[in-house]
């Protein structure tokens, strides 16, 4: 009665003069040890993405180019005249005028533009840098990284206004006196 309660159990039957088991070999190191002297497997990483923030005083470039903590950074969702651009240099120190002896926080992106990080970037009060240049007529919205989110606070004209001035002097548009 035993043998047969054992080969019931264990699963094993005859076949000719061998005894077989019908359960799969599986080797010593394929089977889990659960020891408790293993440390435990490490968890997985949080699928969500963290927010990396630069945060610390600027030295301003150009309109929407600062440096903060020697990281290059492009202000997010703007296009700011060159410096060698009309309005240019006005849009430069319209950045330097904001974030003079402030600490500036640069909301990481991940996205490169030119060797340079892509951030939103505010003032300690919560100004966003390119809103107030986008508002003050120094600054375009850029609908492509922005998604538009500067748009209403452009200034009629502006566009007008920066773009012309810029094709004056490339020489693409011919100015005559009247």
């Amino acid at each position: 009665m035993f043998k047969l309660i054992m080969r019931v159990l264990v699963g094993s039957r005859r076949q000719g003069n061998a005894r077989q088991s019908t359960r799969a070999h599986v080797p010593r190191w394929k089977t889990p040890d659960h020891s408790p002297w293993r440390a435990p497997a490490p968890e997985r990483p949080d699928p969500k993405p963290t927010l990396r923030t630069i945060t610390g005083k600027c030295y301003v470039i150009d309109g929407d180019t600062i440096v903060i903590s020697k990281t290059k950074i492009r202000i997010a969702g703007i296009d700011a005249p060159e410096l060698e651009h009309p309005w240019g240099k006005k849009s430069k120190y319209a950045v330097v005028r904001m974030c003079k002896g402030k600490v500036v926080t640069a909301v990481l992106g991940e996205d490169l533009s030119y060797d340079r990080l892509v951030a939103e970037c505010f003032l300690p009060d919560g100004t966003d840098i390119a809103a107030e240049l986008v508002r003050q007529g120094l600054a375009l919205d850029w609908p492509k990284f922005s998604g538009g989110k500067y748009k209403h606070l452009e200034p009629e004209g502006v566009r007008k206004r920066l773009w012309r001035a810029s094709a004056r002097q490339q020489g693409r548009m011919k100015v005559y006196d009247t």
